[in-house]
């Protein structure tokens, strides 16, 4: 692949200047060979893994490219642990910390369970210890798939993850709830994601193998910078061309990390993942597009346009994209998106509206500390309908910060950055949530 004078200029004006990375590095690693030991599932991710970190570091000294994070997913551990004799599983996810550490790993993610038709014993075990497990551990991440197209909505699930959220929050209130900063709730969760918090290495996946998270937020922005008076048709090839140079430098070091670790290339996610920086921000692409302000009437219909383009522009420079693939909104790690919350341009109802047309879903919001259980389990009931319906990927990561009201700050730090509580509705769900059972899926589920 050869690149012109004007590409490589253009290439370091996008690190330089426009905050482009690749925001993470993720080696997929299957435990099924280690069921029910964590001496074993030690042993695998040491060997395994033990190139990870070199490897990233190399490639960012030899090609000046950044690489935020290098992670590692797993097996979810709920059928790792399954056939073992622990009721507790946060030993597992003690032993998983204490593996990161020592290879100097910045997350692992597969703290997981897939729950979206039933629960099983080990399911429920796993979800029982997220508490436990997410308050003593800094880099373990969780998620639970509690819906899909195909099977509905697991409703008795999704009331147990909202009282299993509050019960996190609190364990880890002395940091603002952090511990609910790594838990994901999806909807049709994807095998191969290399995004925490929801990364887990699926068992359709091969035995190890690399993903790669690509970002490019202020590259964007800046494309669009000097096309005031173009019309979307105009818009939206400048979009789609940036994203597939964004594009074509993941697919390059994705390539190269793995041959470098010794396993298969897995996929590329190209998601746009902004960051709390200045200038890395999806919600001033919105704004560079003609609004005021993120939230204002017409982002959904920014944000669809955005999600679409960048799709379209970077699954022709990559052999296999997959993940989520599109635009991320967390709330937090935006400042963009903190400022339009501070301007009351962003509310948690616009928030709901904008994940019908984007990657994911209400990600990285903190709530007011006496929100309910059944409040948050209705909000998830809501977002995971959204993916259900529409058959995609949709998410809830949420943050009930422990005795702070609507409107105070919670800070969760580094890429986490921090935001002004966000208000819920105050009338109750607690009847609807109680009812339990199952949601049918939709009709068009029924495809073969």
């Amino acid at each position: 692949m050869l690149f012109t004078p004007f590409e490589i200029k253009e290439t370091v004006d996008m690190f330089l200047r426009y905050k482009l990375d690749i925001r993470c590095i993720t080696l997929g690693v299957s435990l099924l060979d280690c069921a029910g030991s964590r001496k074993k599932i030690r042993e695998k991710l040491l060997k395994v893994a033990g190139p990870l970190v070199k490897a990233g570091c190399d490639i960012e000294t030899e090609y000046g490219i950044p690489i935020i994070n290098k992670r590692i997913s797993v097996t979810p551990i709920s059928i790792v642990a399954a056939c073992g004799d622990e009721e507790d599983y946060a030993s597992y996810a003690i032993t998983l910390d204490e593996v990161a550490k020592e290879l100097g790993v910045d997350f692992v993610g597969g703290f997981s369970a897939l729950v979206h038709k039933g629960i099983a014993d080990c399911d429920e075990k796993l979800i029982k210890s997220l508490p436990n497990a997410l308050s003593k551990t800094e880099r373990v991440c969780a998620s639970v798939n509690v819906a899909s197209s195909k099977s509905g909505i697991n409703m008795d699930a999704v009331r147990l993850m909202g009282e299993t959220i509050i019960k996190i929050a609190q364990g880890t209130a002395d940091r603002d709830g952090i511990g609910c900063a790594k838990l994901v709730v999806f909807c049709n969760a994807p095998e191969d994601n290399p995004f925490m918090a929801g990364s887990f290495h699926g068992t359709g996946e091969a035995e190890n193998v690399l993903n790669v998270g690509v970002s490019g937020p202020g590259v964007i922005k800046a494309a669009l910078d000097n096309c005031r008076d173009a019309n979307f048709d105009e818009l939206a090839d400048i979009i789609k061309k940036t994203a597939f140079k964004i594009t074509r430098m993941g697919q390059l070091v994705g390539m190269e990390a793995a041959k470098r670790i010794g396993v298969p290339f897995g996929i590329l996610d190209l998601s746009l993942a902004p960051t709390p920086a200045v200038g890395d921000s999806v919600a001033r692409i919105l704004e560079e597009m003609g609004l005021e302000a993120a939230g204002t009437h017409g982002t959904t219909a920014a944000l669809a346009m955005l999600t679409d383009m960048v799709k379209k522009g970077g699954i022709m420079a990559s052999t296999h994209v997959g993940g989520f693939s599109g635009a991320f909104i967390p709330v937090s790690e935006d400042e963009g998106m903190v400022a339009a919350v501070k301007n009351g341009n962003i509310t948690l109802d616009k928030l709901e509206a904008m994940t019908c047309v984007c990657s994911v879903g209400l990600d990285m919001i903190p709530l007011p500390g006496d929100t309910s259980s059944s409040t948050i389990a209705a909000i998830i009931a809501d977002e995971m309908a959204i993916g259900m319906v529409n058959n995609k990927t949709t998410a809830v990561r949420v943050i009930p910060v422990p005795g702070k009201k609507a409107g105070e700050w919670a800070e969760f730090g580094g890429l986490l950055g921090g935001s002004p509580i966000l208000p819920v509705n105050s009338a109750k769900s607690d009847i609807f949530i109680a009812r339990g059972g199952r949601i049918p899926a939709p009709v068009h589920s029924f495809r073969n």
